[in-house]
């Protein structure tokens, strides 16, 4: 079962869009020390409230970045060559980047837990970059993260509303 934070993004996740990048836009004029440890405290207490396993928006919406550390890493536990690993599950995206070939992610178990949980690329583990004091510095991220991700969408409001208040 859902949490209602949950269920409460998912009908206004559609209509958020456009507000997501004015709530990015105010935030913006705040980067700094401050608001990254506001975001630290929000992300915590959203996380208290959210289990991504009700979700896994991030492994069905988004193929991670996957680094060539991450490729050796994973490649060695799957007791493949990197080159294979790279020709069987990877692409590069129109950005240049390495990520995952299929969305969702092939690692992707139907219970939204992930098969190489322990050893998942870089990009999994830091998902939605919401909190470690990393905020300011994925600002660009954070409009577009809050469509795929519930957390990210109630974070953003309620960072909003604690700086207001």
């Amino acid at each position: 079962m859902s949490s209602p934070l949950i269920e409460d993004w998912k009908r206004k996740k559609e209509k958020s869009s456009t507000e997501n990048r004015e709530i990015i836009k105010r935030l913006s004029q705040k980067k700094g020390k401050q608001l990254d440890v506001l975001a630290d405290q929000v992300h915590d207490a959203v996380f208290k409230k959210i289990d991504c396993l009700d979700c896994a928006g991030c492994c069905t919406g988004i193929p991670p970045i996957v680094t060539k550390a991450d490729v050796t890493r994973i490649s060695k536990d799957f007791n493949l060559k990197p080159a294979d690993f790279e020709r069987q599950y990877l692409t590069v995206d129109e950005d240049g980047d390495t990520v995952m070939n299929a969305t969702p992610c092939p690692f992707l178990l139907n219970d939204n837990k992930c098969s190489i949980y322990e050893i998942r690329p870089k990009a999994c583990r830091q998902y939605p970059h919401t909190n470690y004091l990393d905020f300011s510095k994925n600002m660009r991220l954070h409009a577009p993260n809050a469509g795929i991700c519930p957390a990210v969408f109630h974070i953003l409001r309620e960072i909003e509303n604690r700086i207001r208040n």
